[in-house]
């Protein structure tokens, strides 16, 4: 489904002397593929790349270096043959949700965009069926709701398109733990009913290794290690066992 390719990606910094630029490598040389179906795990701490990655793969950015391809073409040429059918799931949920907008509108953004209007008020009270929320909430604002609530929104509002491809770019990591496990269970239940394939970014190992299949890691611009969940007690790069370690013990269902 998604193919990256010795991608490399550089910044212009400002530093030294009379505004000398250097470069601030973020990537390095990346490889990996994600299968059709397949949610794949990219963990790393801050600043490692995990984000510039998500934003190349949706074509926001490109690579000075490498190719991303999506089931065989490059990402911009995809999107446009498959309006809708790539979605993402943001970390800050109270800025991806329009203010001014109601949960009704929320929702029903893309499908406007995309001139899918008909039964309407009917598909976004099934959306928020789907992700657990009452058809009560069409007509509030999102100040209204409660983080998890208004995350499970930004949820609904990303496979409204049935997409096949869902990037959750840190979507738990702003919510309390309690609600991230509700939130992982959605997930894993949108998946499996939907079919769609899941690039799944965090920083939190256990929540990585409880919805994905495979798990990469992500340091210095590089992925370090690329080990099935199940095997995560195998990992053998340092940077990945330190993870590990970190958290044991923990659960992996």
């Amino acid at each position: 489904m998604i193919e990256v390719k010795g991608v490399h990606k550089s910044y212009s910094k400002i530093g030294g002397g009379f505004f000398k630029k250097d470069k601030l490598h973020v990537l390095r040389g990346i490889d990996f593929e994600i299968e059709e179906g397949q949610c794949v795990g990219l963990i790393g701490e801050s600043g490692s790349g995990k984000s510039t990655l998500s934003r190349l793969i949706l074509g926001l950015e490109k690579p000075n270096e490498g190719t991303i391809t999506i089931e065989g073409k490059p990402v911009k040429s995809w999107i446009k043959e498959n309006p809708g059918k790539m979605t993402v799931v943001f970390q800050d949920y109270t800025s991806s949700a329009n203010p001014k907008f109601t949960i009704k509108q929320v929702v029903a953004e893309p499908l406007i965009a995309l001139r899918k209007t008909e039964n309407l008020d009917k598909v976004v009270v099934e959306l928020l069926e789907k992700v657990g929320l009452s058809a009560n909430l069409v007509d509030r604002y999102p100040h209204e709701l409660s983080g998890g609530q208004l995350q499970r929104v930004c949820i609904a509002r990303a496979i409204a398109t049935n997409p096949k491809i869902l990037v959750l770019d840190e979507a738990i990591s702003a919510l309390d733990v309690s609600i991230q496990a509700q939130v992982l269970d959605l997930l894993k239940d949108l998946k499996n009913e939907l079919d769609m394939t899941y690039l799944f970014i965090a920083h939190d190992l256990q929540a990585v290794a409880n919805l994905c299949d495979e798990v990469l890691f992500l340091y210095q611009g590089n992925i370090v290690e690329k080990i099935s969940s199940d095997r995560l007690a195998f990992a053998q790069n340092e940077y990945a066992q330190r993870l590990l370690n970190s958290v044991i013990p923990f659960s992996i269902k």
